[in-house]
C-alpha cells in the first residue's frame, strides 16, 4: 500500500507515462517536434482523469490536472533553479503537515474562537490541547481569555511552529511544543481540538477512543469523525461554515 504522497506521484507519473509512450512514437514518425505545450495539458487531462477514477480529493484532482502545464508555462520563464529550491524548502517547512499527513495549515477565526471559549466557559477550567496548532490561532487567544485553563499547542512544520512560539511568549497557561500529533498522549487532557482534513479523521478516533479518559471531550473542526455520531454540533457564524463537531468520551 502507498502513502499518501507516493500514491499521488504514482498517479501522476502513470500520466506521464502513458502521454509519452503514445506521443514520442508518433511525432517521432512524423519527424517533428514534440509539441511540449500541448503534450503538457493532455498530461494534466490525463492525470485529472485517473485522480478522479481513483476517487482522490477535490484538490488533489485539481493539483494533478495544472501540475504539468504549470511546470511547462514555468519553464517558459526561464527563473534560475535555486528559486525553486528556496520555494520547496519553504513549503517544506510551512505546510510538513499536508506532506507527511494530507493536514494542510488551517487557521481558526475569531467566530470559532469564541465559541469554544464559551464551551470551556461552561466546563469550568480544564486541560485542553490542540493538535496541528500551526501559528496557535486558537490556543493563543483562549489563553488569553481563560487564564484558569491550561492550554497546549502541538505543531510539527518547523516555521509555523516557531512563529507559534513567538506569538504565544508571555502565557504562562501556555505550554507550546513541537512534535507529531500522533505521539501525543491524549489521557493528560480534558478537552482535545483538531482542525486537520477529512483523511486522518477515522485513524484520530480511533486514538481518540483508545486514550481519553471518560468525560473528557473532543471537538473537531468542520470534519466530522466517519460513522460516529456527535454529541453536539455547535454552528459557527461565519464564512465559510465551520461547525464545531463534538464528541463525548
Amino acid at each position: 500500500m502507498f502513502s499518501p504522497p507516493l500514491r499521488q506521484l504514482a498517479l501522476q507519473g502513470a500520466a506521464v507515462i502513458l502521454v509519452l509512450s503514445l506521443a514520442w512514437p508518433y511525432f517521432g514518425v512524423q519527424g517533428e517536434a514534440l509539441p511540449w505545450r500541448e503534450t503538457s495539458l493532455a498530461i494534466g487531462g490525463v492525470a485529472l482523469l485517473f485522480a478522479t477514477l481513483s476517487r482522490q480529493a477535490w484538490w488533489w484532482r485539481l493539483i494533478h490536472a495544472l501540475f504539468m502545464p504549470l511546470v511547462w508555462a514555468t519553464y517558459q520563464l526561464a527563473i534560475d533553479p535555486g528559486w525553486f529550491l528556496l520555494a520547496a524548502i519553504l513549503l517544506l517547512l510551512v505546510y510538513r503537515g499536508a506532506l507527511s499527513g494530507q493536514v494542510p495549515l488551517y487557521l481558526s477565526n475569531r467566530q470559532t474562537v469564541q465559541a469554544l471559549a464559551e464551551l470551556l466557559a461552561e466546563r469550568g477550567p480544564c486541560r485542553f490541547i490542540d493538535l496541528g496548532a500551526g501559528l496557535g490561532s486558537t490556543v493563543v487567544p483562549l489563553a488569553d481569555n481563560l487564564p484558569e485553563h491550561r492550554f497546549n499547542g502541538v505543531e510539527n512544520a518547523p516555521l509555523t511552529w516557531l512563529a507559534g512560539r513567538l506569538l504565544g511568549i508571555g502565557r504562562p497557561n501556555l505550554a507550546w511544543r513541537w512534535g507529531d500529533l500522533w505521539q501525543a498522549d491524549l489521557g493528560e487532557h480534558d478537552v482535545v481540538y483538531a482542525f486537520l482534513s477529512p483523511a486522518p479523521m477515522s485513524q484520530l478516533w480511533e486514538k481518540v477512543q483508545a486514550e481519553m479518559k471518560p468525560g473528557s471531550l473532543f471537538i473537531s473542526n468542520s470534519f466530522p469523525v466517519p460513522g460516529a455520531t456527535p454529541e453536539r454540533i455547535i454552528e459557527v457564524d461565519c464564512v465559510p461554515p465551520r461547525p464545531l463537531y463534538c464528541y463525548q468520551r
